[in-house]
């Protein structure tokens, strides 16, 4: 079901991140379709995106903002069991937001001068919320809390519509919006949803920033106009990777593997492991849980792709440069003093240690946010938070005093790259 990768023994230099494929995700040719939905939700608006919305939802629809009515009906409706977990989920995330928010930083250089870092929130902020394969309610709280927190003005959140339930968002969607108090919601979805943020269109104003996971189609849209609005990120396909070592559960590993491979036949699940015995353990799990689970053909898909497989290498030292190479949005740390080898990691979206630290726990309830950097951009990314919803600002607050002692360093420097105007709008100043 899943292949073996082999990278053990003497050889020369090994890129890594080339060994581990990932599933392909060409954004350029799903360019050519992206493009006309785009440009025709900027000329033509809502009627645009009635007419995408009937073609790739099947949904006929004469308004694309949900009724207030639709949104509280949701909550009313909503299993006892679900909310008492979504509210959870939000006490803990609002509280780790709240701990990242940073605070102005001022820098004193002398009498009369100062430069404040300020940290301004976005002034609105639309939110994506995927409903494909499965209804990720999940993603609305891992958006809105910490825009909220952030202190975000306007909040936006757009999901596609749904064929079983009248054209609306899917009802634990609305459900949680309403639990965290956002009322402006569109049924809208794919790459029409991200034009409908960028350029604006009937009710629904254009926003300075979009956030939220997607299909090719919307991650395409966020990159073609990413000039006219800001992204958070281009996430691809989820991925999983497990460094584990002889002392890890076979059991947990597989299930923790099938758990993100339910998520997309394109998601990637990855093992490295200094151990043949626990690689064969793992495949012995993995045939046996696949068939009980209920996406079975999905998992087979994914775990069999290219963009799966149990990577075999010497030693956890060579596990680690693995780990590190591939940048996996989510990582699992299954070896002894895990929390140690853990600290030697460098690049991933999320680190989970240890076996009581399952990835679907960051999906919900750890307090950690789940919109992580994707195919290898945890190298140099980071996951959503609230610094994705602010943005900084330089104060510069100096005196005549403050200047006067950096002047004639201005008059120099400006003379220095030929631009003897930028010195003179200092010298005036000491002239009279």
């Amino acid at each position: 079901m899943i292949r073996r990768i082999d990278l053990r023994g003497p050889s020369g230099p090994v890129d890594y991140r080339a060994a581990v494929p990932r599933a392909e995700f060409d954004i350029e040719a799903a360019s050519h379709v992206v493009a006309p939905i785009t440009e025709a939700v900027r000329d033509r608006g809502v009627e645009a995106i009635l007419e995408f919305n009937a073609r790739f939802d099947g949904v006929e629809q004469s308004e694309i903002l949900v009724p207030g009515e639709a949104i509280a009906d949701a909550l009313t409706g909503l299993a006892p069991a679900v909310r008492a977990g979504l509210e959870e989920s939000i006490t803990r995330l609002r509280a780790t937001c709240t701990a990242e928010m940073e605070t102005d930083a001022v820098t004193e250089f002398g009498p009369g001068a100062r430069v404040t870092h300020r940290k301004v929130p976005v002034g609105r902020v639309g939110l994506y919320v995927p409903g494909g394969l499965a209804p990720l309610v999940s993603s609305v709280l891992m958006n809105v809390v910490p825009a909220q927190v952030a202190g975000v003005g306007s909040i936006a959140l757009a999901s596609p519509p749904q064929k079983d339930f009248g054209g609306l968002p899917h009802p634990t969607v609305l459900a949680a919006c309403a639990l965290l108090g956002v009322e402006e919601v569109y049924a809208v979805g794919g790459a029409q949803a991200i034009a409908m943020f960028a350029y604006g269109a009937g009710p629904c104003s254009r926003v300075d920033l979009v956030t939220g996971p997607g299909n090719i189609f919307v991650v395409t849209a966020k990159r073609l106009l990413k000039g006219q609005v800001g992204i958070d990120s281009e996430a691809g396909p989820t991925e999983i990777a497990v460094l584990a070592d002889d002392t890890a559960d076979a059991a947990y590993v597989a299930a923790d593997l099938i758990s993100q491979a339910e998520h997309d036949p394109l998601a990637a699940s990855v093992l490295v492991t200094p151990s043949e015995h626990l690689a064969g353990e793992v495949e012995a799990e993995l045939d046996k849980q696949v068939s009980a689970t209920k996406h079975v053909e999905r998992i087979r898909t994914a775990l069999s792709g290219p963009q799966s497989g149990i990577v075999l290498v010497d030693d956890l030292d060579q596990g680690l440069d693995v780990v590190n190479a591939y940048a996996a949005e989510h990582l699992e740390i299954h070896t002894a003093e895990a929390a140690t080898v853990a600290g030697r990691v460098r690049n991933a979206g999320a680190i989970f240690i240890g076996p009581y630290a399952p990835v679907s726990l960051g999906d919900y309830c750890a307090g950690s946010n789940h919109v992580l950097p994707t195919a290898g951009c945890a190298c140099h990314s980071s996951g959503l938070s609230v610094r994705a919803f602010t943005k900084s600002v330089h104060v510069i607050d100096y005196s005549r005093e403050g200047l006067a002692a950096v002047a004639d360093h201005v008059v120099n420097l400006a003379a220095a790259e030929d631009l003897p105007g930028h010195g003179a709008a200092v010298s005036v100043r000491f002239e009279r």
